[in-house]
């Protein structure tokens, strides 16, 4: 994605945030991104091809956590799940994320399938290696990777989602609620010992 399309897709998630999908035409989206509706049709193809690209875009932001697979120990694992947790919740929980998820529910058959598709399946697929890594290195184990994942995935994403999408306001804090999945996520799959981080 080059620093120009990244800027178009910033203003397509401004745009949403603010004033709702209704708002989200192709001239309102060049209007606010200083382009032309040209250019936009080119780089997306259409409203539908600009938001598959926008959620594409949000989902970018939840990263695997660099790791050395030679080098991956119980501290290392710790950190990575950590990192990669944090992460997913500040962008699911973000007003961005909020926005997207409600015109997703709208358009279940089209931009619905985009967020399943590039949202939960894709983070899924960043997440997996370093399951299956840290199982070869014998730090956890588990029979099938999807069943770890999701187990992952519920004990970090919880109600975090439908809470925000139902306007709770509540306050997270994503680096505690992070170690407290990873603890309970290493306490179901450890295979060895991996000692809480304190503090």
């Amino acid at each position: 994605m080059t620093g120009r399309r990244g800027a178009v897709l910033d203003a397509v998630l401004a745009l949403l945030v603010e004033r709702g999908a209704a708002a989200l035409t192709m001239a309102a989206v060049a209007r606010r991104a200083s382009c032309s509706k040209e250019t936009l049709y080119k780089w997306f193809g259409d409203r539908d091809g600009l938001l598959s690209a926008t959620v594409r875009w949000q989902a970018s932001r939840v990263r695997a956590g660099a790791y050395d697979r030679q080098r991956l120990d119980a501290g290392s694992l710790r950190e990575s799940l950590e990192g990669f947790a944090a992460d997913w919740l500040n962008v699911i929980a973000s007003e961005t994320s909020v926005a997207l998820n409600r015109v997703a529910i709208g358009q279940a058959g089209t931009l619905g399938g985009a967020v399943l598709a590039n949202g939960r399946f894709a983070i899924g697929e960043r997440l997996k290696p370093l399951l299956l890594d840290a199982r070869s290195a014998g730090l956890i184990a588990f029979d099938d990777a999807e069943d770890a994942f999701r187990a992952f995935f519920g004990l970090v994403v919880r109600d975090v989602q439908i809470r925000r999408l139902l306007g709770d306001d509540f306050t997270l804090d994503a680096g505690a609620d992070a170690r407290r999945a990873v603890d309970q996520f290493l306490a179901l799959y450890g295979a060895t010992k991996t000692p809480a981080r304190t503090g």
